[in-house]
């Protein structure tokens, strides 16, 4: 750093736009209703789910920051009806389907 760049000079990073916030995906989403990271309003606008450079369409669960995806494990249930599930561990990226409306 010179004497001329001070640290009051440097610009601040930009903040991200609300409009922008809005149409991010949440870092953790369940489609089980019983899941605390269940929530049917991003549900309903449709998540998309790309896990290794592939699109998957099965996710029942999924989480960016960890780096895992939950799926069924075919047609296997559990004593309560449930369908038992596999994680699998890799990249994830989740986006929204459709584009959030202008109010």
């Amino acid at each position: 750093m010179t004497d001329a760049e001070t640290p009051e000079q440097t610009p601040a990073p930009a903040a991200p736009v609300a409009s922008n916030a809005g149409d991010t995906p949440p870092d953790r989403l369940s489609v089980n209703p019983k899941s605390p990271h269940f929530d049917m309003d991003v549900l309903k606008r449709g998540i998309g789910i790309r896990f290794k450079d592939r699109v998957r369409t099965d996710v029942e669960e999924y989480s960016i920051s960890e780096g895992w995806v939950r799926v069924a494990a075919g047609k296997s249930r559990d004593r309560f009806g449930n369908p038992l599930t596999i994680k699998l561990s890799g990249p994830v990226e989740a986006w929204f389907e459709d584009v959030a409306k202008s109010e």
